[in-house]
């Protein structure tokens, strides 16, 4: 795949915002507290790691990994 490192920034910004926007509607929580909670998940990481394409897959399918994620430290 050919993305530029310029588009894949955008994206992983945007899915940034999308995926804590999600976290705040379903958590009750600010956009500012859940992007913060959000950038401290293994599942941001993964965002930045270059060939993952996580940036291309929905804010919601983001959402369903931090989850299981959350669920697999319980």
């Amino acid at each position: 795949m050919n993305i530029s490192e310029q588009k894949a920034e955008f994206m992983i910004n945007l899915m940034t915002a999308k995926v804590a926007e999600l976290l705040a509607a379903k958590g009750g929580k600010s956009i500012t507290a859940s992007m913060s909670e959000f950038m401290t998940t293994k599942t941001f990481a993964l965002l930045f790691l270059p060939g993952s394409y996580l940036y291309l897959e929905s804010p919601e399918y983001i959402l369903d990994m931090l989850e299981a994620e959350r669920w697999l430290e319980v």
